[in-house]
């Protein structure tokens, strides 16, 4: 069993930056990690993946150039530093992984992964 725990969010002026964390236990396998949003009364969305042995990433159309993801050398910890933020940035992220050989096309499919930590809010004010 994987265990996701994120970090890091909270309440950012627009045009700010943060950074969110996942710390992952059990995972030493986990094959694919990434990023989700869920905004209220919209659809999960896939915000950024990464390839845990890789290091291949895929990102969003919505936030390509402003957010990076990232690992620890170790694995245990992923990242995503956002910035450039906009009100629309605003949501509930969450981290995911799976331990499942997972073509390219799933990588930002919530479908695709197995394993959820329980989110963290992402407010971009004025």
């Amino acid at each position: 069993q994987v265990h996701l725990k994120e970090s890091g969010g909270g309440v950012v002026p627009i045009g700010g930056s943060l950074r969110l964390s996942c710390a992952a236990s059990g995972g030493a396998d986990t094959r694919y990690m990434a990023w989700f949003r869920q905004a209220p009364g919209r659809e999960r969305e896939g915000v950024a993946s990464i390839g845990t042995i890789s290091g291949t990433t895929m990102y969003g159309d919505s936030v390509k150039g402003r957010f990076t993801i990232s690992q620890d050398n170790d694995k245990a910890t992923l990242y995503l530093q956002m910035s450039s933020l906009q009100p629309e940035d605003t949501a509930v992220y969450y981290c995911a992984a799976t331990r499942k050989l997972t073509p390219s096309r799933l990588w930002l499919e919530p479908t695709a992964f197995d394993y959820w930590g329980q989110g963290t809010q992402v407010t971009v004010s004025s």
